[in-house]
């Protein structure tokens, strides 16, 4: 997926995937995965994807700083 945001583009092709958390099992409507990238030149985002009924019902993309990246890390 890509998504530019503020005028830089975040593509999970061309990052590297550092950490997924998934929730739930596949077609599970509450179920969705958080997955954390970092971009070559070191911008953090998290690519997030769900069920009907999970928090996330949409395929996105969020940015994320330095320090909001190791707090989401740390809760694995």
């Amino acid at each position: 997926m890509k998504k530019i945001i503020c005028k830089v583009e975040y593509d999970t092709d061309n990052a590297q995937l550092i950490a997924k958390l998934t929730s739930g099992q596949y077609g599970d409507p509450a179920g969705y995965e958080e997955c954390l990238y970092q971009t070559e030149d070191g911008k953090f985002f998290l690519y997030v994807n769900g069920g009907s009924e999970s928090p996330y019902t949409e395929e996105n993309i969020k940015r994320m700083s330095a320090a909001k990246a190791e707090e989401w890390k740390a809760k694995l």
